[in-house]
């Protein structure tokens, strides 16, 4: 495992693809391993794009490794898809759409389903998310599910939040919605070229400036536009998120928001093995349980878990 970790750490790709599957599989070296990197994690620049489906985060994504590359940076890029509610399996269609820019250097793209985590980021996201920092990706993003207002876990997960909308189908409306309104740090109206682009823009600046809430760290959304097919708009999007980065360090956030990760990477780790102990003592007793009283089969479960979790 050592060995695994030292190529990992000097930039070998196959090894870094078999560490992060060793750690999204909570495989005991992989823990030991996340272990490690996360003595050497807590400087990457971490960025969420989020928003509905069709809203061109792929695309965005792509274009923003490309600009990142020219500036001389590392990027790590965590992609969650939607995932089965049966089978907890996920087709992974961003792995196929980010394809060709898996060859770039100093570039790596990992997919990973949801697993039914409806927060938007689920505590293997956070693991590789750690992993990557500690293997020295300084600049980190992160495509969450897109399902709208649900994504808001991102909050506690990375620096800064680009929530994208589509002009001209009504999405713009999903931006004044209580929850995803109140995380972004900046609001993309992307395929700015349709013509229904100004009046999203108009529609969303007043919504934040109109806004009776206080945005997360005294920061002010900005709204812009950006056409990433044709890559337009994307320098200028990169200098605000480098802006914001250097905003956050100022006040001393940076670094909080990365503790605020690693906490609720644990939590999630935790819910994790809890669910994973209830569910099987529902399986085994279900049958048991029904019968009884309410009140009675709550308490007979609850106290089967905690005893399980005491051993």
């Amino acid at each position: 495992m050592s060995e695994l970790l030292d190529r990992a750490i000097k930039g070998d790709e196959l090894s870094i693809a078999r560490l992060l599957t060793k750690i999204e599989y909570v495989d005991p070296q992989g823990l030991i391993a996340l272990e490690e990197l996360s003595k050497r994690a807590g400087k990457a620049f971490t960025i969420g794009i989020t928003g509905i489906p069709g809203a061109g985060k792929s695309t965005i994504i792509g274009a923003l490794i490309e600009e990142y590359l020219k500036r001389g940076h590392k990027v790590g890029v965590v992609m969650i898809d939607p995932s089965s509610p049966f089978t907890k399996g996920s087709f992974m269609g961003n792995r196929i759409r980010m394809q060709e820019k898996t060859m770039l250097d100093n570039v790596f793209i990992r997919s990973l389903a949801s697993r039914g985590h409806l927060g938007g980021v689920s505590a293997e996201a956070l693991m590789l998310i750690e992993a990557l920092d500690g293997l020295g990706f300084d600049r980190i993003i992160v495509e969450t599910v897109g399902a709208g207002q649900t994504d808001t876990e991102i909050v506690s997960s990375v620096h800064s939040i680009a929530v994208l909308t589509v002009p001209g189908t009504g999405d713009e409306i999903q931006a004044l919605k209580a929850g995803i309104m109140e995380i972004g740090d900046f609001y993309v109206i992307n395929k700015a070229d349709r013509p229904e682009a100004e009046a999203s823009y108009i529609s969303i600046k007043f919504a934040i400036d109109s806004a009776e809430i206080n945005f997360r760290d005294g920061w002010k959304p900005l709204v812009l536009k950006t056409i990433a097919t044709k890559g337009e708009g994307i320098k200028e999007l990169v200098d605000t998120f480098e802006e914001h980065r250097s905003f956050l360090e100022s006040k001393g956030i940076f670094s909080k928001r990365i503790l605020e990760r690693k906490s609720k990477m644990i939590e999630l780790i935790v819910r994790r093995e809890i669910e994973q102990l209830l569910q099987k003592s529902m399986e085994e007793r279900k049958e048991e349980l029904i019968k009884l009283p309410l009140m009675n089969a709550v308490y007979s479960l609850r106290a089967e878990l905690l005893k399980k979790m005491n051993k």
